[in-house]
């Protein structure tokens, strides 16, 4: 499949920034390419996310998403290519990096107070108890702050809804002050109104803490109204760029090796398996392709 290289035009003021090269890179993605025997889980991935950046991270089950979170984690060496955070190499343990795991199980009866989970990103990975100061009680106040969360506070946590757990998940992670926050499907389990109070929270994080941001998604639709730009994996290989020009039929019929149809109705997109036996290559090529 040949390389599609054509700069992806400027959106107008009434729509979200393509991307703005004035802001510093946050996150680098240079070549990465991972193979398990003979499988090539990801291929040649290419792409960067920006200070203040929120950015969507979708495809199917399979696609190689949990294998690129655990690259730019360093949690996994790629076979080829680099990751690089603020213009680092990715490694273990980064403070530079936030990252919240899919919804963590909480039994109702949890001996715990919201403001409790939250501090655990101070020094969850020390033994012992924490002295209480008021300088951490400070620290703890602000991040839940910046996620809404002070009306429960107090409350415990297992009682709370999955949205308020996720908010105080996100909060935890806000304690190290990131400048890349990782979320991967925290959307998961939700209903729509608690999938939408989560996506705007983090698209509000971004904006005024200026945290680049890569939210992990089977579905784009709650992220179609906050996200600047998409990555979309399928078959190890990956499409960036803003969603109109991604998520086209031509283009992820390429992407996939096979025929795709994206229906769009009353403000929805459906990705599904379309007619015909061979995928042909879009008349245009607007995007920044790798293989």
């Amino acid at each position: 499949m040949k390389q599609l290289m054509r700069k992806i035009a400027p959106l107008s003021s009434t729509e979200r920034t393509v991307e703005d090269t004035t802001r510093d890179a946050v996150l680098e993605v240079r070549g990465v390419s991972v193979r398990f025997g003979a499988r090539d889980v990801l291929r040649n991935v290419n792409f960067v996310v920006r200070e203040g950046e929120f950015m969507g991270f979708i495809g199917p089950n399979g696609a190689g998403k949990t294998t690129l979170l655990r690259v730019i984690l360093g949690l996994l060496t790629p076979t080829s290519g680099s990751v690089h955070i603020d213009g680092l190499p990715a490694r273990h343990g980064n403070s530079f990096v936030g990252y919240v795991p899919q919804k963590i199980q909480l039994e109702p009866d949890t001996p715990m107070r919201a403001r409790d989970l939250v501090s655990l990103g101070l020094d969850g990975h020390r033994f012992g108890v924490p002295l209480p100061s008021k300088r951490r009680r400070l620290k703890v106040d602000a991040a839940l702050a910046a996620v809404h969360a002070q009306s429960f506070a107090d409350a415990p946590v297992g009682r709370l809804s999955g949205g308020e757990q996720q908010r105080l998940l996100i909060a935890q992670t806000l304690l190290t002050k990131p400048k890349l926050l990782l979320l991967d499907e925290p959307l998961s389990n939700l209903d729509i109104r608690s999938a939408h109070e989560v996506v705007n929270l983090v698209a509000e994080i971004a904006k005024e803490q200026h945290v680049a941001v890569m939210l992990v998604a089977h579905d784009m639709n709650p992220l179609l109204s906050v996200m600047d730009r998409i990555v979309y994996l399928a078959d190890g290989k990956a499409l960036m760029g803003p969603v109109d020009q991604v998520v086209q039929s031509s283009v992820l019929s390429q992407l996939y090796g096979y025929p795709v149809e994206v229906l769009r109705v009353k403000g929805r997109i459906l990705v599904v398996s379309g007619p015909g036996t061979e995928a042909s290559a879009p008349e245009e090529e607007p995007l920044s392709y790798v293989e």
